[in-house]
């Protein structure tokens, strides 16, 4: 079985940057999944909530609905603070991530770009910091070798990823993106991808700024090849899995 993991920072991140890879990938056979970091409960849009701990269960139950949605095959969302992933305990995050990776065991890891997406939000950032770190670290034996006794095994994942973009959001600071590598067609699952970001519904004032953006672009979703478990030189894909095995 081949086995994608796409690590985010937010709910919503898994249907604004990844939805059509997600579900295109799983309706190949490929087993999904997504670990998101945050419940999202410092959201500027809050809908119904009272308190973030509130927001914070709507949240992840919009998650879990967009989840469906896209057909993914495992979502989890963990509860590090939203809007403050720059100040957890770092090498905690990474194990946490790296103990993640030799459970599910994928092959392709896929995540936000260390500058934050096009938004460059800080929590995008450590996503990005924190996966790929373990990325590096959960196939190596002297890396969170407490891991190890308790029974797990290191595992290499053989792609990592950065999720990127054709273009950039004049409104905002600058952002430098990584130059994408990767073309995913998701035409089929275009529609889709915006049904799963509207499974969001505490974030309604979003929907038409999302939708206004992406239906003036291709529907592709764009990726810079980050690492690879074998040295190679570099080459446009349209295959996230392109020259992977099932088994180093």
């Amino acid at each position: 079985m081949l086995r994608l993991l796409c690590v985010t920072a937010h709910p919503d991140d898994e249907a604004s940057g990844f939805g059509g890879t997600l579900l295109l990938y799983r309706r190949r056979g490929v087993e999904t999944h997504v670990l998101c970091l945050t419940p999202g409960q410092a959201a500027r849009n809050r809908g119904q909530a009272a308190n973030s701990e509130e927001l914070a269960r709507l949240r992840r139950s919009e998650f879990a609905a967009a989840c469906e949605v896209l057909e993914v095959s495992h979502g989890e969302v963990l509860d590090y603070p939203d809007g403050a992933l720059d100040r957890v305990n770092f090498y905690e995050a990474v194990g946490k991530l790296v103990h993640y990776i030799r459970r599910v065991r994928p092959q392709v890891v896929m995540t936000m770009g260390p500058e934050g997406a096009i938004t460059a939000h800080p929590d995008h950032s450590m996503a990005s910091l924190f996966a790929t770190l373990a990325f590096h670290w959960a196939g190596r034996s002297n890396r969170y070798p407490e891991q190890l006794a308790d029974g797990l095994e290191p595992h290499r994942a053989q792609k990592l990823y950065y999720a990127t973009s054709c273009f950039t959001l004049p409104d905002r600071q600058p952002v430098a993106l990584a130059p994408i590598t990767t073309t995913i067609e998701i035409g089929p699952y275009f529609e889709r991808k915006i049904a799963a970001f509207r499974a969001h519904t505490t974030q309604a004032p979003l929907f038409s700024i999302f939708e206004n953006v992406v239906r003036k672009r291709p529907q592709q979703e764009f990726f810079h090849l980050a690492a690879v478990a074998a040295p190679s030189v570099l080459k446009p894909e349209s295959d996230l899995f392109a020259d992977v095995a099932e088994k180093l």
